[in-house]
């Protein structure tokens, strides 16, 4: 067992269920198009991070620290992507019923998303940085801290989800849908700004 697991599980929670991209998407997903619908975004981001910190303690770390370029460069990819998303959810009450019911957010596209999430990305280098050595214990502890990423990843995102599912109950009309899809839209913005202070 992690010597820390501890203070690594209390620093995944923190990481996990705080506001951020993944959360907000899950929380909108979850009132728009319910649990169902939503699957595909709650298992991008579960497999999604773990396989981020995954490539972080093989070696990325290292790529990101000799080459700060390429990770400035994923910043703005995802802040990008961020954008385009935001604009998706706030228009996605005019669109019309057969594009309602698709969910804009696929597997392969959150699954990707997390290596240019800054949040993801940050939570990651800290978690390899501070708990992961390159000694004997690599493997067990690294193989630890991955199993519990993906534990907490799975939870945290599906508790987002079931609270934008639970908040579909107290919609009563479009009106409320839209506002909520700008509000969701306007958070997301937000969010990048916290990247960048």
């Amino acid at each position: 067992m992690h010597p820390e697991i501890l203070s690594i599980t209390l620093f995944g929670i923190v990481a996990a269920f705080t506001p951020g991209p993944n959360n907000f998407v899950a929380f909108y997903s979850g009132f728009n198009f319910g649990i169902k619908r939503t699957l595909p975004h709650i298992m991008g981001v579960s497999f999604g991070f773990p396989f981020l910190l995954l490539c972080i303690a093989l070696g990325l770390v290292n790529v990101f620290k000799l080459y700060p370029l390429i990770q400035l460069i994923l910043k703005y990819l995802g802040t990008i992507f961020l954008i385009y998303l935001a604009y998706k959810i706030s228009f996605s009450g005019s669109e019309n019923q057969e594009s309602k019911n698709k969910n804009p957010v696929k597997f392969i596209e959150t699954f990707i998303f997390q290596f240019l999430n800054p949040k993801a990305v940050i939570a990651s280098i800290i978690v390899v940085s501070t708990y992961i050595n390159p000694d004997e214990n690599f493997v067990n502890h690294t193989t630890q801290i991955i199993i519990l990423a993906l534990l907490v990843s799975v939870t945290s995102i599906t508790l987002w989800t079931f609270l934008g599912k639970f908040l579909r109950k107290f919609a009563t009309n479009q009106k409320f849908i839209n506002y909520f899809n700008y509000a969701m839209s306007l958070l997301l913005l937000l969010s990048i700004i916290t990247f960048y202070l």
